[in-house]
């Protein structure tokens, strides 16, 4: 019976398993035989014409690939937005109403802020391959995933560029719309970071035509920017080389960069047409998004080259449009294998109004689109652009673009940019992990490009700006001196209002510059004391004057906010002190020396004396007789040694040795005692007994500096003198304070700098300076861009002899 028993429960568990793959098998809904996304974009646009070759590819072969999908069959439905936003919207609502569950698109930034207030309500994604507006990732537009690279990576590599070259402000051309203000502003904030500004912004509507286009460089070139940044969209871009070619502006000395909208347009045409398209952009520099090669990027490329008009290209933007039906495709067919179920309910809020004939009733919520926007955005997976996959942002990991330069009949590359690289000649490593942060800083120090050749056919980095041509002059700062005006000062009967020693080297430098320079003088001050020269510094940092002439010290703080000149006058700080003559006495003569040293000076020429009689009275007569008379010998040797007055003469060798050695220190002694004593009846004295700067900190005695110097700040914070003891003081009344001294009310030392200092002693012998000059610095003239004195430094130093 064990064996039947054994066999019966078999077929029991045979049985249970059957029962229970019926019911796995009756829980999971069956795949749908058909599944329908949609596409949004331009068709009769470069980047559309690109991506309807790219999407009907994409669909073919997913269809074809057996292992996506599974059997259900995609289809796309694409709608024409026609370049209008209003149009976008109307082709956005038609969409919905097919029940499409995913759409490739928006290609427009502006229909993508719109259209995604539609995916949001009706819960179905959008996978955007060209809409780059950076403001398009906000938590506001939760439907809408990005499969491109938004523009504040492309306005971060322009930057770098900027920041290559050494060039401080550009001129930026853009589009007046959503994708062309988004970018400026991300380009904006990118070249901020490396130190540099839009000095000009040159917007145009969507649309303008060619004699709108030269009015606006017409205004642009006045400007003095020679760095042009252009951000527009393909189709209209090359319009506004047209225009700067007929305004001769695409000549020597010009910089353009434009963004990743003129490889769109270039790629898109093959082949490149030298006299519509590549003679009007010769010399720009240009990006395009890095896409590393590839048998399924080639292998792409080569169909849509076969299939396409002999005139049509694929550019990257397609390649983006191709991966995102693949990412579509992906995360339907996981969500399928979940065994998601795609359906759509009414939306209560849709209602048609009396009348209405918008049927907005028939629009449809798409039930599971939160589950399929999770299987979006965990793609991951390899394209033809690449590693795909999103970072914790949502967005697409690894930007990298290429760093192209037109010239010729194409376009060549000078290197790459990416986001943890920066500017290189290596091609970007999209895997980060065998990479140590180390090494990333290291690649972000060597940033490095190919030669360049710019606009002009010239191989030198263009200088980047010139002096405007719009009759603005620049607005120099100049400090309204009180006190020394032969520095600088007001001076109603100069032509300038101004004159001075800083004027005058600074008018002599600006006349050895091989072009001129129209300059306007603004006093800085009230007029009743000098007024702050960091103020006048910080004035200079927030755009209120140009530049700033005058007696102005380089000092650290400042060079952080502001640019200087070479130095042109060599200046510090220094200490100032109180002397007076102490008149001498009697005894003078016994200063040089103290009572100690005036004992072990006699001991010593006793004990010598001792020493040479030692050696000498038993052979040299000069040194026998009687005890009387050899004790007198012994003091008389010994002292008439001082003034080398000894008659006694010495024959033993040891006797020699020890007398040249004495000799050679009474010399010593000698000289050290003349120059001591000279010093004290010739050289006056401190009233104070401050000795330098060591003797004027270790005081409590209050200091004095002079109004508007930065001496005050430098002593705080460099030296930790406190507040309290710091006296502020017009040079005036410099005198007045050190004569009065601590005890009555006065100051024991003033602190300023040294030109000031002896310009003081000139004319006030009973004071001077003590101890060294304690900070090296000098005078320079200010600006917020080293561009303005980029030449002008050179000539200041023959300016100033």
């Amino acid at each position: 019976m064990a064996p039947w028993r054994r066999m019966s429960r078999a077929v029991a568990l045979l049985l249970r398993a059957l029962c229970l793959c019926n019911a796995l098998s009756v829980a999971l809904p069956a795949r749908p035989a058909n599944v329908t996304i949609g596409a949004l974009f331009t068709f009769d646009s470069v980047i559309g014409r690109s991506a309807m070759a790219a999407i009907q590819l994409a669909v073919a072969d997913v269809n074809r690939d057996a292992a996506v999908l599974k059997g259900t069959n995609l289809r796309v439905i694409m709608q024409d937005t026609k370049c209008s936003g209003f149009v976008g919207i109307i082709q956005a609502l038609e969409l919905m109403e097919k029940k499409v569950v995913a759409v490739v698109g928006p290609q427009s930034s502006g229909i993508a802020h719109v259209v995604s207030h539609v995916a949001n309500e009706l819960r179905v994604p959008l996978v955007s391959f060209a809409a780059t507006d950076p403001a398009l990732s906000s938590t506001q537009y939760p439907f809408f995933v990005r499969a491109a690279h938004d523009d504040s990576f492309q306005m971060n590599a322009v930057a770098d560029i900027v920041a290559h070259y050494g060039w401080r402000e550009v001129t930026a051309i853009f589009v007046d719309n959503d994708f062309g203000r988004g970018g400026v502003d991300a380009l904006g904030d990118a070249l901020e970071a490396a130190r540099a500004r839009i000095s000009y912004k040159a917007a145009f509507p969507p649309g303008a035509d060619r004699a709108a286009l030269g009015e606006l460089l017409l205004q642009a070139n006045m400007m003095e920017s020679r760095v042009f940044v252009v951000h527009a969209s393909p189709d209209s871009g090359l319009d506004i080389f047209a225009a700067a070619h007929s305004l001769n502006m695409m000549a020597s000395g010009y910089v353009w960069i434009a963004t990743d909208w003129l490889h769109a347009a270039i790629d898109s045409t093959r082949p490149a047409n030298p006299k519509t398209t590549m003679s009007l952009v010769q010399g720009v520099v240009t990006l395009r998004p890095y896409t590393p090669d590839s048998d399924a990027k080639r292998s792409l490329v080569s169909r849509i080259m076969i299939s396409n008009a002999t005139t049509a290209g694929l550019n990257a933007y397609g390649l983006f449009a191709y991966d995102s039906v693949w990412m579509a495709a992906r995360a339907i067919d996981e969500f399928l294998d979940d065994g998601g179920d795609i359906s759509f309910s009414a939306n209560p809020r849709l209602r048609d109004a009396n009348g209405s004939a918008l049927q907005l009733s028939t629009l449809r919520v798409f039930d599971q689109g939160d589950q399929l926007l999770q299987k979006v955005v965990l793609s991951n997976f390899t394209g033809v652009t690449g590693g795909v996959w999103f970072g914790a942002d949502r967005v697409l990991i690894n930007p990298a673009y290429e760093v192209l330069n037109v010239g010729g009949t194409g376009v060549r590359r000078v290197g790459y940019w990416s986001n943890y690289t920066r500017l290189s000649v290596a091609a970007p490593r999209l895997q980060l992990d065998n990479m140590t942060h180390q090494q990333q800083q290291q690649q972000q120090q060597q940033q490095q490009l190919y030669s360049v050749i710019w606009p002009g056919e010239t191989a030198a980095p263009p200088r980047g700006w010139v002096f405007p041509n719009n009759g603005k002059a620049l607005r120099i700062g100049v400090p309204y001196r009180t006190t020394y005006k032969q520095f600088v000062s007001k001076d109603s009967s100069a032509p300038d209002g101004v004159s001075g020693y800083c004027v005058d080297v600074f008018k002599a430098a600006v006349g050895l510059l091989p072009y001129p320079v129209p300059v306007s003088f603004i006093l800085f001050g009230d007029g009743v004391k000098n007024p702050s020269y960091s103020e006048l510094v910080n004035k200079v940092a927030d755009n209120y004057f140009d530049a700033a002439v005058g007696d102005i010290s380089i000092v650290t703080n400042r060079t952080r906010v502001v640019d200087f000149t070479q130095p042109y006058v060599e200046s510090g700080l220094v200490i100032v002190s109180t002397v007076k003559a102490k008149s001498s006495n009697a005894w003078a003569f016994l200063k040089p020396f103290t009572l100690g040293m005036w004992g072990v000076t006699g001991a010593f020429f006793l004990f010598v004396g001792v020493v040479v009689w030692i050696l000498e009275h038993r052979f040299n007569p000069d040194f026998r007789g009687s005890p009387r008379k050899q004790i007198v010998t012994i003091f008389w040797f010994s002292f008439s040694t001082m003034f080398f007055a000894h008659r006694e003469n010495t024959v033993s060798t040891l006797g020699r040795f020890v007398l040249i050695i004495w000799l050679f220190v009474v010399l010593i002694i000698n000289s050290s005692y003349t120059a001591s004593l000279t010093s004290i009846l010739t050289v006056q004295q401190l009233s104070t007994g401050i000795k330098g700067l060591d003797s004027l900190l270790s005081s409590d005695l209050p200091i004095g500096y002079q109004v508007g110097s930065f001496a005050k700040s430098y002593m705080m914070q460099e030296l930790g003198v406190p507040e309290s003891r710091l006296r502020e003081l017009a040079i005036d009344d410099y005198a007045t304070n050190l004569q009065q001294g601590p005890a009555n009310g006065g100051v024991a030392a003033i602190v300023d700098e040294l030109p000031y200092v002896e310009l003081f002693l000139s004319t006030n012998c009973q004071f001077r300076t003590v101890g060294q000059e304690f900070t090296k610095s000098g005078w320079g003239f200010v600006s917020l861009s080293s561009r303005i004195f980029l030449y002008f430094s050179s000539s200041v130093s023959v300016a100033q002899v």
